[in-house]
C-alpha cells in the first residue's frame, strides 16, 4: 500500500510540476500591463508565437543543403524521438513552412495566406500538422510561450437582464487583454513595449473586441461614466491561456463532412438557441462562438483535406486569410488571429487549380510541397522507427531488408534521368549520397531537371510508405506463422509482388513499371548478398593489406615514371599494368580514367603521410572495395558454390565458420544460412552461364 501511495504521489507531483504555476490564478488588468511591459513577447500574435516555438525547441543548420532542421521534427524532444521525420525533402518542406510563418510574423504577407501542405498520400503532411499542434500545446505551458486572456465578472451587478448563469463570462474568442484598451491608448502602450522588445518583429494589435465583449464594455462604461479604470478593476480578470486541442482552445482541426450538407456555421459559429429565450435573437450574448475559426483564435487552425470542401464553403477562407476576419450569419464581423494550415492530396489540388472560379482562393494560399522521401536509407529509417514503436514479435530483421524496401519505394518516386551517364538506379544511389569523387554526377542538377519534367515536383507520385510498411508487417506475421524467426528481403519482395495490384492507391497503368523496378531491386539485393557472402568466404585482412601496399607501390612508380623491384627476382621492372588494371576494373574505371584514379589515391596517401597516419587501404572506401573484389575474383574459383545450396556437401566446420562470419555482419543464424544458399546459387548460375 505504501508503494502504491508513493507512486500516486510521484505521479501527482510530476503533473503539478508540468503545469504553469499561475494556471488557476486570476490577476487584475494592471498586473497584465506590468507583465507585457517587462516581457512584450507575452502579447505576440499567433504567427509570432508559432515562429518562436520552432526556435524554442532547437535548430541545427545543414550548410550543404542550406536547410534549417527544427528539432521538434528532427529529434522530437517531447516524444523521446518517437515522432521524428527523415529525409532531406521533408526537412526542406518543414524549413519552407517555418520560413512562411516567420515571414508572416514580420507582416510580410504570408500571415494573410493559407499555408497549404500539398503532397501524395502518406508523405507526412498530417504527421507534421499533428506534431505542430502538439508542440504548440506544450509551448504555451512554458513560461517562454505563455499567453493570457480575460474574463468579465460581476456582470449581474450592472446589467439587469444578464442571466445569473452568465455573471462571469470568459472572452469568447480568447482575445489578448490589450484589446480592452481603446485603440489610441492601446497603441501608446504597444509603442512603449516595442522599444524594449528584443525580437525580429514588432508587436501589433488593432483588433476590435468581439461583439459580446463589446456589448459588455459599452454597458459597463455607461454605468461608470466612461471610467475605463473602474470597469477594468471591477469587472475584468486576467487568466492564463493554454492551447488545448481537446478543449478546442486555440487549436482546431476542421474536417469536411457531407459535401451536400456543408454549413458555414461550422466555421464561423451559430446562434445559441438556449440563450435566445433569455436575450433575444439579435442580442450578441445569444451567439455561440463554437465555429472552427473561433476555437482556433490565438493559435492554429488546421484544415484537413481542405480542397474537398465545396467552392462556396471556401469563400469564408477569403476573409479569414486576407482580412483576418470572419462574418457569422446575421452578426457583425469578428477579428481573428491564427495560423491557418490546410492539407490536401494531389487529385483535389489538380482539380481546384484548374478551376477559374477558384482564382481568388488559390491566390490566398502559400503552397508547401510535401513529397515522398527520396533517399532510400532515410526511407528505411521510417520503417525502423515504425518497428521500434510497435509491439513487434521476436523476429530478426536481416541486413538489407528495410533498405531494399526503401529502394523500391524511391525508384517509384523519382523521375527517369534524361542522360546517358546515369540510369534510374544510379540516380537513386546519388540521392542517397553514394557518389564517388571521380563520378561526374551533379545531384543538384538532377533534382532541377526532375522538377522541370515532373507535373508538380519530383517525389509527388509513387508508392506510399504506408503500402511498404503494410507489406513489411504482413511479411513479419507470415514469417511468424511459418515458424521463421527472421525477416529477409526475399520474403518482403514476395509480398510486394503479390500485392502491388491489390493496393488502391497504385494505378493500374503503373503495374508493369513497378514490377520492373522490383526486379531492379532484386538485382541490387543479389549483388549485396553476394558481396556479404564474398566477405564471409574470402575476406582476408592481411591479404588486402599486402595487395594494397603492392598496388600503391606500382601506382607511385607509374606516376614517377620509375621502375620497381620485382618481389621474386629482385630485378627492376616497369610497373605491372596488368595488376593495376585488374584492381581498377573492379570499380569499372575505364582505361581513359585510370590516371585520374591513380592520382586520387596517390594524393590520399600523401595527405595521410603528412598527417602521420600509416597506410591502410581499408581506410579508403574506393580502394578497399576494389581490393576486396579482386581478392574475391582470385579466390572464388576455389569455392564450390553449388555445394553451398546443400548443407550436406560442405564440411560442417567450414560452413559454421562462414555462418559465423555472416553473423558478425548482422545476420541471424537462419538468415545467414538463407543468404549463403541464395548467394551460392546465384554465383553458381553465373559460372554456368560463363562457361
Amino acid at each position: 500500500m505504501t508503494g502504491d501511495t508513493d507512486t500516486l504521489e510521484q505521479i501527482s507531483t510530476a503533473y503539478q510540476q508540468s503545469m504553469p504555476a499561475d494556471l488557476r490564478d486570476s490577476k487584475p488588468f494592471s498586473w497584465y500591463l506590468d507583465e507585457v511591459t517587462a516581457d512584450p513577447k507575452i502579447a505576440r500574435n499567433a504567427h509570432q508565437r508559432v515562429a518562436d516555438m520552432f526556435d524554442f525547441y532547437g535548430t541545427s543548420y545543414d550548410e550543404s543543403r542550406g536547410v534549417v532542421e527544427y528539432h521538434l521534427a528532427s529529434i522530437d524532444p517531447l516524444g523521446d524521438g518517437e515522432n521524428t521525420f527523415y529525409g532531406r525533402v521533408v526537412h526542406q518542406a518543414i524549413h519552407e513552412f517555418v520560413n512562411k510563418v516567420k515571414s508572416g510574423s514580420r507582416r510580410l504577407g504570408p500571415e494573410r495566406r493559407i499555408k497549404l501542405l500539398l503532397g501524395p498520400v502518406g508523405s507526412g503532411k498530417s504527421h507534421f500538422d499533428r506534431q505542430l499542434r502538439r508542440y504548440f500545446e506544450a509551448y504555451t505551458l512554458q513560461d517562454e510561450g505563455r499567453m493570457y486572456t480575460f474574463r468579465w465578472t460581476n456582470l449581474c451587478d450592472v446589467i439587469k437582464d444578464q442571466d445569473p448563469a452568465d455573471d462571469v463570462v470568459r472572452s469568447p474568442m480568447n482575445q489578448d487583454p490589450l484589446v480592452l484598451l481603446p485603440l489610441e491608448q492601446r497603441q501608446e502602450v504597444i509603442d512603449a513595449m516595442n522599444e524594449s522588445l528584443d525580437a525580429p518583429y514588432t508587436i501589433q494589435n488593432e483588433q476590435a473586441l468581439d461583439p459580446e465583449s463589446e456589448f459588455y464594455m459599452d454597458r459597463l462604461l455607461a454605468k461608470y461614466d466612461d471610467d475605463l479604470k473602474a470597469v477594468l478593476e471591477n469587472h475584468v480578470e486576467i487568466v492564463r491561456l493554454v492551447a488545448d486541442e481537446n478543449k478546442r482552445q486555440c487549436l482546431e482541426t476542421f474536417e469536411p463532412k457531407d459535401k451536400k450538407n456543408q454549413d458555414e456555421t461550422e466555421l464561423t459559429g451559430d446562434v445559441n438557441y438556449s440563450k435566445i429565450a433569455v436575450y433575444g435573437e439579435s442580442d450578441p450574448r445569444a451567439f455561440d462562438y463554437s465555429g472552427a475559426f473561433c476555437n482556433a483564435n490565438r493559435g492554429i487552425f488546421s484544415g484537413e483535406e481542405l480542397l474537398k470542401l465545396q467552392r462556396e464553403f471556401l469563400y469564408d477562407f477569403l476573409h479569414a486569410t486576407q482580412e483576418q476576419t470572419i462574418k457569422p450569419k446575421n452578426n457583425p464581423r469578428i477579428d481573428i488571429d491564427q495560423v491557418i494550415v490546410g492539407r490536401t492530396n494531389m487529385p483535389e489540388y489538380k482539380d481546384k487549380k484548374g478551376d477559374e472560379k477558384m482564382e481568388a482562393f488559390n491566390d490566398r494560399t502559400k503552397r508547401i510541397d510535401f513529397p515522398y522521401v527520396l533517399s532510400y536509407e532515410d526511407e528505411a529509417r521510417i520503417y525502423e522507427k515504425m518497428l521500434e514503436n510497435a509491439d513487434v514479435p521476436d523476429i530478426d530483421v536481416e541486413p538489407h531488408t528495410l533498405t531494399m524496401a526503401g529502394l523500391f519505394g524511391v525508384l517509384t518516386r523519382i523521375e527517369e534521368p534524361d542522360s546517358d551517364r546515369i540510369d534510374l538506379l544510379a540516380k537513386a544511389k546519388a540521392y542517397n549520397g553514394e557518389i564517388d569523387e571521380s563520378e561526374d554526377v551533379d545531384v543538384k542538377k538532377l533534382r532541377e531537371e526532375a522538377d522541370q519534367v515532373a507535373e508538380i515536383g519530383e517525389g509527388m507520385v509513387g508508392v506510399s510508405p504506408r503500402f511498404i510498411g503494410d507489406e513489411i508487417a504482413e511479411a513479419i506475421m507470415d514469417s511468424k506463422h511459418r515458424g521463421r524467426e527472421y525477416l529477409s528481403p526475399l520474403t518482403v519482395f514476395n509480398f510486394f509482388e503479390e500485392n502491388v495490384e491489390h493496393h488502391g492507391s497504385i494505378p493500374e497503368s503503373e503495374f508493369d513499371t513497378y514490377y520492373r523496378y522490383l526486379e531492379r531491386v532484386r538485382e541490387e539485393y543479389r549483388e549485396r548478398a553476394i558481396e556479404d557472402v564474398r566477405n564471409a568466404l574470402a575476406y582476408d585482412v592481411e591479404e588486402i593489406q599486402r595487395q594494397g601496399e603492392k598496388y600503391m607501390d606500382h601506382v607511385m612508380a607509374y606516376i614517377d615514371d620509375a621502375t620497381i623491384e620485382d618481389e621474386l627476382t629482385g630485378r627492376e621492372q616497369e610497373p605491372d599494368e596488368t595488376f593495376l588494371r585488374a584492381v581498377e576494373e573492379e570499380l569499372d574505371i575505364p582505361s581513359d580514367r585510370k590516371e585520374d584514379f591513380r592520382q586520387e589515391v596517390s594524393n590520399w596517401v600523401s595527405r595521410r603521410a603528412r598527417e602521420g597516419e600509416a597506410f591502410d587501404p581499408t581506410d579508403n572506401e574506393r580502394l578497399r572495395r576494389a581490393l576486396e573484389r579482386k581478392l574475391w575474383e582470385d579466390k572464388k574459383h576455389n569455392i564450390n558454390f553449388s555445394a553451398l545450396v546443400s548443407a550436406g556437401e560442405i564440411d560442417d566446420d567450414e560452413r559454421s565458420a562462414w555462418i559465423d562470419a555472416l553473423i558478425e555482419q548482422g545476420y541471424s543464424e537462419p538468415g545467414a544460412k538463407e543468404v549463403l544458399e541464395f548467394a551460392g546459387a546465384e554465383v553458381a548460375r553465373d559460372e554456368i552461364e560463363e562457361q
